[in-house]
């Protein structure tokens, strides 16, 4: 039985190994350690509540807005603000606009080349792939022309021998199965993908006075000034400008991104079969005008869509059985509220061969659900929205089966994750334009109030209360915890998308998502695991979230 090792797993955020045992081609057992300590509950403490949005989002330079969102409504849940309709719709647009971009990132830049030959792309003839793109998309750049300059860049890059991020691909590798002319056609958008993220962005960058670290968040609401009569604030041009934008990003989905992952999908079919799991949780967002979640909440247990939990933070708990930290009360489950964040590293020294994954092995815990793993993110999302029976998710889903033709019990897998989110990105890309609509329509009623001040001051709130502060991220459920004692944090705790995804085993033994996920994976080449990077990836993992602080010695 061969055992492998993944270290450190590229094109994610942080720092994230992976081993595995493989016998007769495929996964026999596998363990995620996250390698990177996570420090910023400690920095925390008895920083001001209302500064500690700034702060949370400096864990990750990816995740930024999404902690600055779930840190604001931790802290107004705990003091009771209340916040302005312009805030709430202020807040679903920045966070409609990060959601799309941040998916499509993820596709291209992240994933796509688990499943795309880039040097394949060499071998193609681009007047077939401009046949193939006609085929699927009437996007413009559908040109023989077009694709012929494309793979002389590629080519000249290749020369170049300046790879990069490519120099250590599993090029030629007999689980690629793409054609040369899609190989090609995804090389294409992968490149434009680069310039189309740097350009929609750029509604976040108006809300948010910059990006990444959006600045205009406060407890109560938002800081931007909204005003149709002021050339200071956001006004008529405004709308229009985010409008411009909204209009560009849905336009690369509709036209680039799902033609894309249908291309690709199709291909690979068999990955409905490999990677899947059981579990899955969400605690919905893109609140309305009544507090009504465009994407709901819900726990789905074994598969089962037809009975939909509603989720009850009150039945988190961490474990860290397996995490490096040690608890006060020793090896008990704590809910976030009680939580604790002592570091206790007792893995062995580097450089060394593998983990001791019967003892502590990451530096993740393992949050469970009623003692339950429970995968989050966008198929989770989905899913949950998908047994609730949700008009706008059910009606894109049933088509992308359709054009698949595979069945429901195919999105319970890696194909069924990617082509999740997908899905996701196409809903979002329209709501945003909807959110701008909503603005514009609260500014003609002459609706200028962005931010409630009445909890501003710690003299009105309780010695003591505590809150919760939750956000669908790109990734998953997000969950800020926030205890406040005479006006200072006395605890805090972030619960984020990859704590659920890439937690290590429990108390009970029990395996996290992904590691269970990779069970049963086939392995064509142990020393050339492409086939665990597709599931792995699939979770879009974000380490730096999760363990946020690496000490280095040198001895």
């Amino acid at each position: 039985m061969a055992r492998l090792v993944i270290d450190p797993v590229t094109r994610i955020e942080g720092h994230l190994r992976v081993e595995a045992t493989v016998n007769g081609g495929k996964v026999k057992d596998a363990w995620s350690s996250c390698t990177m300590w996570r420090g910023m509950e400690i920095v925390l403490k008895g920083k001001d509540p209302r500064d500690a949005w700034a702060y949370t989002q400096r864990a990750c330079g990816v995740c930024t807005t999404v902690h600055a969102i779930a840190s604001v409504r931790a802290v107004e849940d705990a003091i009771g603000a209340k916040i302005p309709d312009n805030a709430r719709i202020l807040r679903n647009i920045i966070m409609a606009n990060q959601n799309v971009q941040d998916h499509v990132i993820h596709f291209y830049h992240l994933h796509a080349l688990d499943w795309v030959d880039v040097t394949s792309a060499l071998k193609a003839d681009p007047k077939k792939t401009s046949e193939l793109a006609k085929k699927i998309s009437s996007w413009p750049k559908n040109s023989e022309t077009y694709f012929k300059a494309i793979q002389d860049k590629v080519k000249a890059f290749v020369e170049s021998g300046q790879l990069g991020i490519f120099s250590n691909g599993y090029w030629g590798h007999s689980a690629y199965k793409l054609p040369p002319e899609a190989n090609l056609l995804a090389v294409a958008h992968y490149l434009e993908a680069l310039d189309w993220q740097r350009e929609v962005i750029k509604i976040q960058a108006l809300l948010g006075a910059k990006n990444p670290h959006p600045q205009t968040f406060v407890v109560g609401g938002q800081s931007t000034p909204v005003d149709p009569e002021s050339q200071n604030a956001l006004n008529a041009d405004s709308i229009a400008f985010m409008l411009k934008y909204a209009d560009m990003a849905l336009e690369f989905v509709e036209k680039v991104y799902i033609p894309d992952l249908l291309a690709v999908a199709s291909f690979y079919k068999d990955w409905a079969g490999y990677g899947g799991f059981s579990n899955f949780l969400a605690c919905g967002d893109w609140p309305d005008a009544s507090g009504k979640m465009y994407l709901p909440g819900g726990v789905i247990k074994n598969k089962n869509l037809a009975k939909i939990e509603p989720l009850d933070h009150k039945k988190f708990k961490e474990y860290i059985t397996h995490s490096w930290y040690k608890y006060s009360q020793g090896d008990v489950g704590l809910h976030p509220w009680e939580g604790e964040t002592t570091p206790n590293y007792t893995g062995p020294k580097p450089p060394y061969e593998y983990l001791n994954v019967d003892g502590k092995y990451s530096w993740g815990k393992a949050i469970r659900y009623e003692d339950l793993p429970m995968e989050v993110g966008p198929l989770a999302r989905m899913l949950v929205a998908y047994g609730l029976g949700h008009k706008d998710v059910k009606e894109v889903v049933d088509m992308v089966l359709k054009k698949l033709g595979v069945g429901p019990e195919a999105l319970f897998s890696t194909l069924g994750r990617t082509a999740a989110r997908g899905i996701e990105t196409l809903l979002m890309a329209k709501k945003t334009k909807d959110y701008i609509f909503e603005l514009a329509a609260n500014m003609g009623k002459g609706d200028t109030k962005i931010a409630d001040t009445d909890k501003w001051d710690p003299k009105t709130w309780p010695k003591e209360c505590k809150g919760v502060g939750f956000h669908e991220a790109p990734r998953g459920c997000l969950a800020h915890f926030v205890v406040i004692k005479d006006g200072k944090i006395a605890n805090y705790q972030m619960v984020v998308p990859s704590t659920w995804n890439l937690s290590p085993r429990d108390h009970k033994g029990q395996r996290g998502p992904v590691e269970e996920a990779l069970v049963g994976t086939p392995v064509a080449d142990s020393k050339l695991p492409l086939e665990l990077l597709r599931t792995i990836h699939s979770y879009d993992p974000c380490m730096a979230c999760g363990m946020h602080m690496i000490e280095v010695r040198e001895e």
